[in-house]
């Protein structure tokens, strides 16, 4: 074998100096600019497919925004139409009071258009004097409202059916057209059709009969609505400096609403999108995520269809950034990542070359005995290095050092094993400790408070009853001295016997959950499909009221021990909670079977919705007492109460839920001895 000192000296010397010349210049001139260069190219299709990413997201953000336009004015025009003011005029049946509550109605909730119109089209009455008296009827919203059902969309309203509505709105739909390149030709010169936003629901009128309450916002020119928008996606300081975020509501191809400007001071209203954007969105009904040019510039842009409510494509919701800047940056980050690597090899080259000779070889071996430790091999070594340089050194001590590691290895391997043993016992004893500790607080908690709970509740329920009597008596009182003018005010009458019967019941179910020991029942055994019929004439009112199908299915052969009213009454709560999450209507379904449970024999009667669902955190607290969803309409102890029953007969009852999923409430209960 050759002497090391000898590959250093004399002509072998050369061959590796050009070698070694190769090795050093083919990775930095020629490896690194071809990865650095893919590198780059990845980068650039990433960095558009952020921007693509984020105007995506900013579409998804405008679009809520416009359901949730939709769905507000749907729920306002329906609450209107049921609240008690709006039933108290119309029962009054003054007709210049009917149109004071809808022009102050129409103010409030920011409508364009408000009135009231018979199943043929006859005009009832409306927010404004300059309304119509004929209208249309044959929207397919108003054909559902007619129909008995709610609805809302978006219309198109040609200039005509806008100055039946008010001269006013056909005057501010109509927009000049604005020439605009790469446009689909026209021959028109203005847009004068109006895209609205129109909701109808059913009501009663004094005499029974039926009618529509229709109202509307016209989002022609409408700058509130769009800038609400362009707020909404492009907060302050989302974007770079330099870019602008712009939001379009476009009728057809048209701008009718937009924060796009034509130039300083004015905006791009009745300028048209280009003729590929058409295409591609109001054509085939696809939305665009790409660059577009908007009136004078390019923008990262993203357009997705507006339906009407015949389902046709009648105008499109856009938002969008600047380009410029992103394209600036981009090309900023490569020039100074370029400039970088020239700067690194130009330095980096020549020092590598000097230091080079004789290090590969000494440190290749050093770096192979740390690549094995590193892979849990604590017995490789480097061996005798021939060189007496710092390297070699380096070597003899490495070797050193890991003997030591190697045995301080074992040693540190035997204490963390006793270590951890210890550990794991005393955590073991902690947790248990702790989770005693826990339980005990919370129990002492509960009780403290169902105590005092208790004994305020029985109190206040002692205090309010006798008020509650003296009231009863004296309405009676008054009754009898009124005599038959008493059914002037018969409505008055029937709104306190309700409210005072509503205050009973109240008081009864804090006594109940206060002191259930005093309304426990009499055990009776039933067979539980028996008791689901007999609670649902109970809420038939309430089923009809709310278009719901009942589907029962009672395959139970088993009969339970419980007190028949107090069964009766948790299946009436579980089925008024789950009319109540149907406002819509929906499908209600009352299942019995036979199910074991722990061993033991039992029947499982299941209440299930299709309802709007809730979500986890609320799911987990509708068994709290004086927790309600309600607001002003429950006590929150409807479920606790049902809880109680079902706990005392040694049964179960549980809530699986999810928003837009319905909730199923599931009894367990013990098959009767």
């Amino acid at each position: 074998m050759a002497d090391p000192v000898d590959l250093v000296a004399g002509p072998p010397a050369r061959s590796v100096r050009y070698r070694l010349l190769a090795i050093a210049l083919l990775p930095m001139l020629v490896f690194l600019p071809i990865l650095l260069g893919v590198t780059v190219y990845r980068w650039d299709a990433k960095f558009d497919d952020a921007l693509i990413s984020k105007v995506n997201g900013d579409l998804t953000i405008a679009h809520q925004y416009l359901a949730r336009i939709l769905e507000n004015t749907g729920e306002h025009i329906t609450a209107l139409g049921g609240s008690v003011r709006f039933r108290d005029v119309v029962t009054k049946g003054r007709p210049t009071a009917l149109m004071e509550f809808l022009s102050d109605s129409r103010e409030r909730l920011n409508l364009d258009f408000l009135y009231i119109v018979g199943p043929d089209g006859t005009l009832l009455t409306s927010s404004s004097e300059e309304t119509a008296t004929r209208l249309r009827t044959d929207w397919p919203i108003i054909r559902a409202a007619i129909e008995g059902r709610p609805a809302t969309a978006i219309d198109i309203f040609d200039p005509e059916d806008l100055r039946r509505l008010s001269p006013a709105l056909a005057e501010r739909a109509r927009l000049a057209l604005v020439p605009t390149p790469n446009a689909v030709p026209t021959d028109k010169n203005e847009e004068s059709r109006g895209m609205v936003v129109q909701s109808a629901s059913p009501i009663l009128l004094a005499d029974g009969s039926r009618a529509i309450l229709v109202g509307g916002t016209l989002l022609n020119q409408n700058l509130l609505f769009i800038d609400t928008i362009n707020d909404l996606v492009y907060r302050e300081a989302s974007l770079p400096e330099g870019s602008q975020g712009t939001a379009t509501l476009f009728l057809d191809d048209v701008r009718i609403s937009t924060n796009v400007r034509l130039f300083e001071g004015r905006r791009a209203l009745g300028t048209r999108v280009s003729a590929a954007v058409r295409s591609a969105v109001l054509d085939d009904g696809r939305t665009w995520l790409d660059s577009a040019f908007v009136v004078s510039d390019w923008y990262i842009s993203a357009y997705e269809p507006i339906v009407d409510s015949y389902g046709k494509r009648v105008g499109m919701l856009y938002v969008g950034f600047l380009e410029a800047p992103f394209t600036a940056a981009k090309y900023q980050t490569v020039f100074t990542v370029a400039l970088a690597f020239l700067a690194v090899a130009a330095a980096s080259v020549p020092i590598f070359l000097r230091w080079a000779r004789a290090i590969f070889e000494p440190l290749e071996r050093v770096n192979l005995t740390i690549r094995k430790v590193d892979t849990g091999d604590l017995g490789a070594r480097t061996g005798r290095v021939d060189s007496h340089d710092e390297i070699g050194r380096v070597a003899v001590h490495l070797d050193h050092l890991l003997d030591q590691l190697q045995q301080r290895d074992k040693e540190l391997r035997s204490w963390n094993e006793e270590l951890n043993a210890r550990v794991d016992e005393r955590t073991r004893e902690l947790q248990l400790a702790n989770h005693k500790l826990e339980a005990t607080t919370k129990q002492l908690i509960m009780s403290e408070k169902l105590a005092a709970i208790g004994e305020i509740t029985a109190g206040v329920a002692h205090e309010i009853n006798n008020p509650i009597a003296v009231m009863q008596g004296n309405l009676e009182v008054i009754r009898s001295v009124v005599g038959e003018k008493a059914e002037l005010a018969k409505t008055e009458f029937r709104l306190l016997d309700e409210q005072i019967h509503r205050i009973s019941q109240i008081v009864t179910k804090l006594l109940q959950f206060a002191r259930p020991e005093e309304f426990a029942g009499v055990l009776e055994r039933h067979a539980p499909g028996n008791v689901i019929a007999d609670c649902l004439p109970l809420v038939q009112h309430l089923l009809a009221r709310g278009v719901i199908e009942v589907r029962s299915e009672n395959t139970a052969s088993r009969l339970v021990s419980m007190n028949r009213t107090e069964l009766q009454q948790v299946i009436v709560n579980l089925v008024v909670n789950a009319i109540h999450a149907m406002p819509d209507g929906g499908v209600l379904s009352l299942l019995t079977h036979d199910r074991e449970w722990e061993r033991r024999s039992g029947v499982e009667i299941v209440v299930a919705d299709t309802g709007i669902g809730m979500a986890e955190d609320i799911a987990a607290k509708v068994f709290d007492p004086f927790f309600t969803t309600k607001r002003q309409e429950g006590t929150g102890l409807g479920l606790s109460i049902s809880q109680m029953l079902i706990r005392r007969q040694g049964g179960t009852i549980s809530l699986r839920s999810r928003p837009g999923e319905g909730a199923a409430f599931t009894i367990w209960l013990p098959e009767a001895a």
